[in-house]
């Protein structure tokens, strides 16, 4: 009897030596995990709800290391660990600031992190490194206890242990990812709002689903899309393009287009003052002589500033991951440039920064601009922020806008004014008050040294008589304040227990149109967002506007705001993706889909589709094709 409980005691200990890395990996990785799902669920979170499909599917990835035997398995379930800490690192930065998961897609963007790299520290944080101290320690303790980690079972006793560790786990797993489905039937297979999916089934199973999506997408985009499913986009499109009016139709033929682009120019700052001073006093002015419009909102995704520039000269969304100017640089657009073009215009994009960053050199050819003017085309006398800065960027660039062949289209792209705003001397000294030394201090400061040079620039324009046939066009790229430092943006804006609401509401970008002398100025307050400049300016210049997913604001009654994560707006309701809930915008209070909402909800996400499917083949290249097969018959 005793040499039985003896056995049984040293069949237990040998069990669990065998097994103690497999059972440490679990719990480690499973307590990181936990930790970054209470960072992107700071208001809903739930063990309860969260544990079983993270903790299921690190089980289901360690079961594999049973399949190899010695050094094999410690090196698959340390690589595992590191992999999964070095992701919760990156999630963790990513999240602060787009409020969104890293995708397989994004980690293309990491080639620009030399440009942006005092932006990556400051979303970094020293906690973050917690989730590698246990990689570090264990390089030792792998070698010194190699004996113990080392050990292993034949393989038909392994096999079983991994049918038995799958069979427990994977159940679990597929009915959270099942029961998403059946909530969401679209939502994984299109990834629409990764928020959402990683708070529901866990970080890893969406990195998981993602990596299978990203490839499997790349295989299907080798495939033509059917004819069927073309037609459909086309006839989509083509009623997009049916307006009631023709409200300023053709009103700026023969005019020069100057459009600027405002780095991290945001809604919240016009009008705004601190200690009695404007914040953004010059482009007050130059609104108050404009056409205004004060709900205008940023649909940019992980491409940020090139996405802005994308959703304005394409009308087409981003990119479902990574940045469309990256990922379609090689693709065909109907845009703006191109049309401007067809129309016997000069055409122009010109910023002080890099030439190749964000791959601008190689999408504004696909974009059919005629030339690019960037670093190597100025001289770089004085430096703000990332670069050159504004004020010496935008006097090299007025004599050479003077001299350009009319008419012309220029793009202009502001830099100074970039995140994280930490060239406070550069600046200048605004007073911002309370606010000195925080991010939006920060902000503050350099958006007014932004204004200052943009109200300079456009008034030596109108002194030199070049706004007299020119219409300009100026609007905010993307968010100035990310989501790690919202707190204080809640308490300028005076706004105590907010929900997500609030946040999206903040996230507005101001825009207007300025017509040659002052003309047809006032405010604009309809919802619209980036998607419908392009169409807004095709109506002005006399532009086809076959193949856009924006509105002409100038035409439409009705306008829906789509984001490209799945949220949506039509002025009256919210539909925030992420928790999944929609808000009366009025009162601010969460209500029940009507019939109405859930048909906007389906609209949005067709969209999205739709405009996946003609970055992923090409299909702006056919449509034009056929377009000219058509004219020649």
């Amino acid at each position: 009897m005793n040499n039985k409980l003896v056995n049984l005691k040293n069949n237990i200990k040998e069990f669990l030596l065998r097994h103690l890395y497999i059972l440490y990996t679990i719990i480690a990785v499973t307590i990181k995990t936990i930790n970054y799902e209470k960072l992107i669920s700071p208001t809903f979170f739930s063990i309860k709800f969260i544990l079983p499909p993270v903790l299921s599917s690190i089980i289901v990835i360690c079961s594999i290391s049973l399949l190899f035997k010695n050094k094999g398995r410690t090196r698959f379930l340390y690589f595992f660990n590191l992999i999964i800490s070095i992701l919760l690192i990156a999630d963790s930065a990513y999240y602060r600031y787009f409020k969104d998961c890293i995708s397989l897609s994004v980690i293309r963007n990491g080639i620009l992190l030399s440009g942006v790299s005092s932006s990556l520290k400051d979303l970094l944080y020293p906690s973050d490194f917690i989730y590698l101290i246990d990689c570090i320690i264990l390089i030792p303790l792998i070698r010194i206890f190699k004996g113990y980690f080392n050990k292993t079972a034949i393989f038909k006793i392994r096999f079983a242990e991994f049918l038995i560790l799958l069979c427990i786990a994977l159940p679990i797993n597929i009915l959270k990812i099942y029961d998403l489905t059946i909530e969401q039937p679209t939502l994984i297979s299109t990834m629409v709002n990764k928020m959402y999916i990683a708070k529901v089934i866990g970080i890893v199973n969406f990195q998981v689903i993602d990596a299978y999506n990203v490839i499997s997408t790349k295989v299907k985009d080798l495939k033509t899309l059917p004819p069927a499913r073309q037609k459909e986009i086309k006839n989509y499109l083509k009623k997009k393009d049916s307006y009631t009016t023709s409200n300023f139709t053709g009103a700026a033929k023969g005019k020069n287009l100057i459009m600027i682009q405002v780095e991290a120019l945001q809604q919240f700052v016009i009008g705004a003052k601190m200690n009695g001073q404007e914040i953004t006093p010059n482009l007050n002015r130059w609104m108050g002589k404009s056409l205004y419009f004060n709900n205008y909102f940023y649909q940019v995704a992980s491409g940020v500033t090139s996405d802005a520039e994308f959703l304005s000269n394409n009308s087409l969304y981003p990119a479902d991951s990574g940045a469309a100017y990256y990922m379609y640089c090689n693709d065909t657009y109907d845009s703006l440039a191109r049309q401007m073009n067809n129309n016997c215009y000069y055409t122009t994009a010109i910023n002080g920064y890099k030439e190749g960053f964000w791959n601008r050199n190689v999408m504004y050819k696909a974009e059919d601009f005629h030339d690019y003017f960037a670093e190597r085309n100025y001289n770089i006398n004085e430096t703000v922020g990332l670069g050159l800065s504004d004020k010496s960027w935008l006097n090299q660039t007025l004599p050479m806008m003077k001299n350009f062949k009319q008419p012309y289209f220029s793009f202009l792209i502001t830099l100074s004014s970039h995140y994280p705003y930490d060239d406070q001397k550069g600046y200048g000294n605004f007073d911002v008050g309370k606010y000195k030394g925080t991010l939006l201090g920060n902000y503050l400061n350099g958006i007014h040294y932004t204004d200052a040079q943009l109200g300079m620039f456009l008034d030596n324009l109108e002194k030199q008589g070049m706004l007299d046939n020119s219409i300009v066009v100026l609007y905010g790229d993307h968010f100035a304040i990310p989501k790690n430092s919202i707190e204080d943006l809640y308490n300028f804006e005076n706004i105590k227990n907010p929900t997500n609401l609030d946040w999206y509401e903040l996230q507005k970008v101001p825009m207007f149109i300025h017509f040659p002398h002052d003309e047809n100025k006032g405010v604009n307050s309809m919802y619209s967002s980036q998607i419908d400049l392009y169409p807004t300016i095709a109506n002005l210049f006399g532009l086809d506007k076959k193949y856009m997913f924006g509105s002409d604001l100038l035409n439409t009654q009705n306008n829906v705001v789509t984001f490209r994560n799945g949220s949506f707006t039509d002025g009256k309701y919210f539909y925030v993706s992420f928790e999944d809930s929609y808000y009366d915008i009025d009162d601010k209070k969460t209500i029940k889909p009507t019939s109405k909402l859930k048909a906007m909800k389906e609209d949005s996400l067709t969209q999205l589709q739709y405009s996946d499917d003609i970055l992923n083949h090409n299909l702006m290249k056919t449509f034009l094709k056929d377009d000219s097969k058509d004219k020649k018959r």
